[in-house]
């Protein structure tokens, strides 16, 4: 008798074998069903080395117990125990599949079916399997036998006998077998529609490339012919028949569940186009209509069941149009798109578990191979594979992939598969998750041969090989290209010699320009100059550079304008390539090469920038890791510096170049931290928040604007008079620079005011001031490697006939006996900027009256304003534009909405302190929560300002110079969708965009402004 507390030796051998539950599994051992091999000393061995002993096991009982005598048991027994193969294959079934495990028990006998351990067993193709599922009459039975061969798949699987691929091979055999089987079945029930009519049924997708799952959707594509003297229309209608009762003998659910789903959607015009056509009709179709995604499912047809000529025939008929999609415009972008939506529409709580179409999953090996197969196979018929792993030993082959990536990649899509295929056997269910529970991930892991700690060494090994298709899936389609162009001697002696460096093939100079144009790059021979002199030589730079260059091709084709980045970047590398900390910036820190690639090909604006300074560059670093040198300066560190710049100068002009410099370096940070926040980043999505966006930029540059006057300001004092200029100077912001709205082109509207000092004759004062606004806005135009910073003036009172500067009483006496609605209005947007504090806040509380009237402005005052606005909308908008597309003046653009708040302000800022604010989007926030505006409204409003303001952003980051339209040229107008969240293709959507949102907000604006 064992004593309390003490474990049997059953019970410990059971936790070796890796047992789980060995209380359970040792009540199953002592069981009447397997007395007759309780003493067989190799059935421990051969449970422990299933992915699941306890599965198996119970199993196993399940189906000793489930045979239909003692004579039918004691066969199974003896045989287990007899004969080593059968043992593992059984029980290696049993501890991988619940589901097959089911099937056992409800057909007993089928385990027989893994008895035969015959050579021609072990690869079985098309023929065997037809045999096997030659019994088969009616849909029942069609499932039973098929379950019956997937028995000898799956044995063949877990055992080791066959590999990944092999496997995925034996199942796509398996379905076209019965495919074919249940055509047959659909054809003996409708004889009159058999002789009707040809059909041949077309394998796509993974059933198609020869590598199915073994639960899958079978992708197919009907065709169909009228046999000789029938009526085409008949005909179809008879294949089309046929061919629903095929879909539904193998998709229909029945007491032996179902197969698989059989799914048409990829035929011409997916579900809403027949589900049978002619061949003619299918090729008219593809001819005309088809998109980019159907040439690159065409990749994997292959006709397998029906009518053996008419599925040749179509192959032969589509397949010179497969090889020419490449030349399709937008084509990589087509096919990339694609590829982001599929990420995209992944749940959030799924996309860290989805094997298959996440990050890093097995949708990004074969994007990446038929990609290329796409680009390449039009000139090399040895890439036309539909199987991804042949396919990309023949792109290895030909040099299109290094050799080690394809070995890489290889290894880690068998890998992925293999998780695949554990997952859907143990339940037989179309899933691609990998499942949370801890017993679920220990049988897989122990299915993929990791023993030792299966979850933790899964859950690592799967993270490993995602993270290195990640990796390649960016690179694979890039190296080549430098490899094609990277002149380095080592290399070219070896290849004298008779061969390429260690192995490596290399892509030709033709092939790598149709790679470059099929990437979107106009001018392929001068992309492939560039990449020449960026890694010639066998210097660290070049060495460096063709480490970087991969990703940064792939990153450059992802914008508008591919050519124009790499030219950048050449540019760039030119001006600081000795630099130490320059390349080691882009290799080191994770961040910086990607922000330089999406700066340089984002438009001519922050290009410019950085190349009139590259040392710049250093400001797309990770920093601290949260926006790093990207983050937005505060006002006053900034004046800080620039004050600091200029009282280091030795005179006024040396001072503005300096105090333009700093402006310059931080439009740059402003406008790279803009696009790299518009467009996204691998770690980093992009800003969803549109206004967000909008109020950086307009408070960035309207503070750096500020800064520089003050510093000007200062250096025009210093020079002049000193320390104190004999009058109190301010200068006041007006417009969007007073509303801190300014963008990229903004001038900077001001007022200049200033009051004699105490004992200053008020002419020598006045002159003083004068020749103070004349001397900075010369500095600060001054022809120079910086951008101009342009001051207007026009909204001072009497506009361009009134003098440049006033003093304060000027302005007192001018407004209280001359001033008109609009000074009023212009007025609401005042805010001092630089100069005398205190003479700027007298200046605000001698307007505060005008722009804040008590009791508001009486009705002819509004009466005035509307009829301006409305003689502003016909008379200033330019000749030919748009007016529907006009950001500024057009319908429900910047001025729509501005005038509506001011006039809100003008009304009822008296009574609302909220309103009494320079800033749009403050004050229509301030109007809504006082209840002068519905939510709704506001929110039209809002939307539509933030929107043009973004327009007018994107285009002066794309072409350069200011605009209040979107640009004509094409390749323009996709940059600025791009930087407004719009991928290729979707310029269409983008003006749609922009005119519906204008149109709701000239609603709002009619009626709130116009009262109609």
């Amino acid at each position: 008798m064992m004593a309390p507390g003490r474990r049997s030796s059953t019970f410990t051998r059971l936790l070796r074998h890796g047992f789980t539950d060995p209380s359970a599994a040792e009540r199953l051992l002592d069981g009447p069903e397997l007395a007759a091999m309780r003493s067989d000393p190799f059935l421990l061995e051969a449970l422990g080395a299933t992915a699941d002993p306890d599965l198996a096991l119970h199993g196993f009982v399940r189906l000793v117990e489930a045979q239909p005598g003692p004579a039918a048991r004691r066969e199974l027994l003896d045989t287990v125990i007899a004969a080593k193969p059968l043992r593992d294959r059984l029980l290696g079934v049993l501890g991988a599949s619940a589901a097959l495990a089911d099937h056992l028990a409800r057909h007993p006998r089928d385990w027989e079916a893994l008895v035969t351990y015959e050579p021609r067993d072990l690869h079985p193709g098309v023929e065997e399997f037809e045999r096997g599922l030659a019994g088969a009459d009616d849909p029942v039975s069609l499932r039973v036998a098929y379950r019956r061969c997937l028995l000898s798949i799956a044995a063949r699987d877990v055992c080791g006998t066959t590999d990944v691929a092999e496997t995925a091979a034996e199942l796509a055999d398996l379905a076209t077998a019965t495919l074919r089987a249940a055509l047959g079945i659909a054809r003996a029930a409708a004889p009159d529609d058999a002789a009707l009519c040809r059909l041949a049924v077309i394998a796509m997708g993974k059933c198609g490339g020869h590598e199915l799952n073994y639960v899958s959707d079978v992708d197919v594509i009907f065709v169909g012919e009228a046999v000789e003297g029938a009526d085409e229309g008949k005909a179809l209608r008879a294949a089309t028949k046929l061919a629903s009762h095929m879909m539904r003998i193998c998709s229909e659910t029945t007491v032996e569940g179902s197969i698989w789903p059989v799914d048409a959607n990829l035929r011409p015009e997916g579900r809403n186009g027949p589900l049978v056509r002619t061949l003619s009709s299918h090729l008219a179709y593809y001819q005309r209509w088809a998109k980019t995604w159907e040439f690159q499912a065409l990749l994997k047809a292959r006709p397998v069941a029906g009518d053996p000529a008419l599925g040749a025939d179509y192959v032969a008929a589509v397949e010179p149009l497969v090889w020419k999609a490449a030349e399709r415009e937008n084509f990589v972008a087509d096919v990339q798109k694609m590829r982001r939506r599929v990420v995209e529409n992944i749940p959030a709580g799924e996309i860290d578990r989805e094997l298959k179409l996440g990050p890093g999953g097995l949708r990004d090996v074969e994007f990446a191979v038929q990609l290329l197969q796409l680009v390449h196979g039009r000139s090399d018929v040895s890439l036309r594979s539909g199987t991804t792993l042949d396919a990309l030993q023949a792109l290895a082959a030909g040099g299109y992939v290094g050799r080690v990536d394809a070995v890489q990649l290889d290894d880690a899509y068998r890998f992925l598969r293999s998780m695949e295929h554990c997952i859907q056997l143990y339940r037989l269910r179309r899933t691609h998750l990998v499942p949370e529970g801890e017993d679920d991930l220990r049988r897989i892991g122990r299915s993929l041969g990791l023993r030792a700690d299966p979850v933790a060494e899964l859950n690592r090994e799967w993270k490993r090989h995602a993270a290195v298709v990640r990796r390649l899936h960016e690179k694979i389609f890039y190296r080549p290209l430098l490899d094609a162009v990277a002149q380095l001697s080592p290399t070219l002696e070896f290849a004298r010699a008779g061969g390429p460096p260690s192995g490596e093939a290399r892509l030709s100079l033709e092939a790598a320009r149709e790679r470059l144009v099929a990437l979107g790059y106009a001018d392929p021979a001068s992309a492939l100059r560039h990449l020449e002199a960026l890694t010639s030589g066998v210097s660290r730079k070049a060495a460096i550079q063709r480490t970087l260059l991969p990703v940064l091709l792939g990153w450059f084709a992802d914008s508008a304008d591919p050519d124009a980045g790499l030219l950048n970047f050449r540019k760039v590398s030119d001006a600081l390539g000795k630099t130490p900390w320059y390349l080691r910036l882009l290799r080191d820190e994770g961040a910086a090469a990607e922000n330089l690639a999406r700066v340089l090909s984002a438009g001519r604006l922050a290009p410019d920038l950085l190349l009139r300074a590259p040392e710049a560059v250093a400001l797309l670093g990770d920093g601290d890791g949260d926006g790093g040198g990207l983050r937005i300066r505060e006002r006053a560190p900034l004046e800080q510096e620039i004050l600091a710049t200029v009282g280091r100068a030795e005179n006024a002009q040396q001072a503005v170049t300096a105090a333009r410099g700093v402006r310059r370096r931080e439009l740059f940070r402003t406008a790279a931290g803009d696009i790299v926040s518009s467009y996204g980043t691998e770690t980093r999505p992009a800003e969803p928040d549109q206004g967000a966006l909008v109020d950086r930029v307009g408070a960035a540059v309207s503070d750096l604007t500020a800064a520089t006057l003050a510093g000007t300001l200062r250096a025009v004092v210093r020079e002049g008079w000193g320390d104190t200029l004999p009058t109190r100077f301010a200068v006041i912001g007006m417009g969007r620079f007073g509303g801190h709205e300014l963008g990229y082109g903004s001038d900077a509207d001001v007022l200049f005011v200033h009051e004699p000092r105490e004992g200053v004759d008020e002419r020598e004062a006045g002159e003083a001031a004068n020749r103070v606004v004349s001397e900075m806005r010369r500095l600060l135009q001054l022809p120079s490697a910086d951008p101009p910073l342009l001051i207007d003036a026009d909204l001072r009172p009497e506009g361009k006939s009134g003098p440049l500067v006033r003093t304060l009483k000027s302005y007192e006496a001018y407004y209280r006996r001359w001033s008109l609605g609009w000074e009023s209005q212009a007025l609401l947007r005042a805010e001092p900027v630089a100069g005398d504090e205190e003479l700027g806040r007298r200046f605000i509380n001698l307007i505060d009256p005008l722009r804040y009237p008590v009791e508001g402005l009486g009705e002819e005052a509004v009466r005035e304003i509307r009829r301006l606005k409305a003689r502003m909308e016909s008379e200033r908008l330019p000749r030919g534009a748009d007016p529907k597309l006009h950001t500024k003046l057009g319908p429900g653009g910047l001025s729509d909405v501005e005038w509506t708040v001011q006039l809100l302000q003008l009304r009822h800022g008296w009574a609302e302190p909220g309103l009494r604010t320079t800033r749009t989007r403050e004050a229509l926030a301030a109007a809504r929560a006082a209840g002068l505006i519905s939510a709704v409204d506001a929110g039209t409003l809002d939307e539509a300002w933030v929107l043009a303001t973004r327009v007018r952003n994107a285009v002066m980051l794309v072409r350069g110079r200011a605009g209040d339209t979107f640009p004509s040229e094409s390749r323009e107008l996709t940059a600025v969708g791009r930087y407004l969240g719009y991928g290729p293709g979707r310029v269409g959507e983008l003006l749609d965009g922009y005119r519906r949102t204008a149109r709701r907000a000239r609603g709002v604006v009619d009626q709130l402004f116009y009262e109609g």
